[in-house]
């Protein structure tokens, strides 16, 4: 069995609604599949406007239950295309019980769970206390057709607590779905993830939607990659301004190798870290 597997991101921009963000998605992910991807992520809340630069109750009725409607449809197409999904959805467990979560189906169709953001944003556009409570399913990881799957969102990726659990937990390829836009912040997201990923010992798949949409002045930038434990883009990171499908070949292969060279693991002193953990 080869260690390398073919892999995808989405990054696009609103449509204006959510049928045709769903028929959107459903076209990129038959576009991976004809290019030979195996698993695929969407960017974070794909089927809807990043509505957090507002606080307006009326969306709200972007929720809804995971597995659910939208859940149920990927799972058909992951099943007719044999592909592992990563699918960033706007959850309602119960009415008024809302999280920021993402749903993962494997090749084979069945659902496998999902992930909870954990940190949530309050600040100018990014209005996401209004919307989503504190994720509250730990860090899972999931064993799919492609190997072990994790998964992180957008803001997230600033906590590294998050990052080594998903590692320690075995994860091989974490997804990180944003939405991040254009300013202070932005120099930040070609340092992150590759540093995370020489950190923790595995690949991520960092996405970001692009464009400016008529709730705010948000500037999403776009530059969705992959990256390698050794810290390395794999291929060009996509454009800034334009949608795009980028699909890569990871060499699942090159982790251990990392491991053994770099010994992170091994050389851990959690007995050294308790005050950490203190408030």
């Amino acid at each position: 069995m080869s260690d390398i597997i073919r892999a995808a991101l989405v990054q696009t921009t609103w449509t204006g609604d959510k049928e045709s963000m769903i028929k959107a998605h459903e076209e990129y992910a038959r576009q991976a599949a004809a290019q030979g991807a195996k698993v695929i992520c969407f960017q974070e809340l794909f089927y809807g406007p990043y509505f957090c630069q507002v606080q307006d109750a009326q969306y709200y009725s972007y929720a809804e239950s995971i597995p659910g409607p939208t859940t149920e449809r990927f799972q058909a197409l992951a099943r007719e295309l044999g592909m592992v999904m990563v699918l960033p959805m706007y959850e309602q467990e119960q009415p008024g019980v809302l999280y920021n979560t993402a749903a993962v189906v494997d090749a084979d169709g069945s659902y496998l769970g999902k992930y909870r953001k954990t940190h949530i944003p309050q600040v100018k556009g990014f209005w996401e206390k209004f919307y989503f409570r504190p994720g509250n399913l730990g860090y899972p990881v999931f064993d799919t057709a492609v190997g072990r799957v994790g998964v992180y969102i957008c803001y997230d990726r600033h906590f590294p607590e998050g990052w080594r659990a998903l590692g320690l937990n075995g994860a091989q390829l974490v997804f990180n779905p944003s939405a991040t836009s254009r300013g202070l912040s932005s120099y930040l997201w070609k340092l992150e993830q590759p540093a995370s990923a020489v950190a923790n010992e595995y690949f991520i798949g960092a996405i970001n939607r692009v464009g400016i949409e008529d709730l705010g002045d948000d500037d999403f930038y776009g530059t969705s990659y992959f990256v390698d434990p050794e810290g390395r883009f794999v291929g060009e990171p996509a454009d800034a301004h334009q949608p795009e499908l980028v699909v890569r070949d990871l060499d699942l292969g090159l982790l251990a190798e990392v491991r053994d060279r770099w010994a992170f693991y091994r050389d851990r002193r959690p007995d050294a870290y308790g005050p950490l953990t203190q408030a």
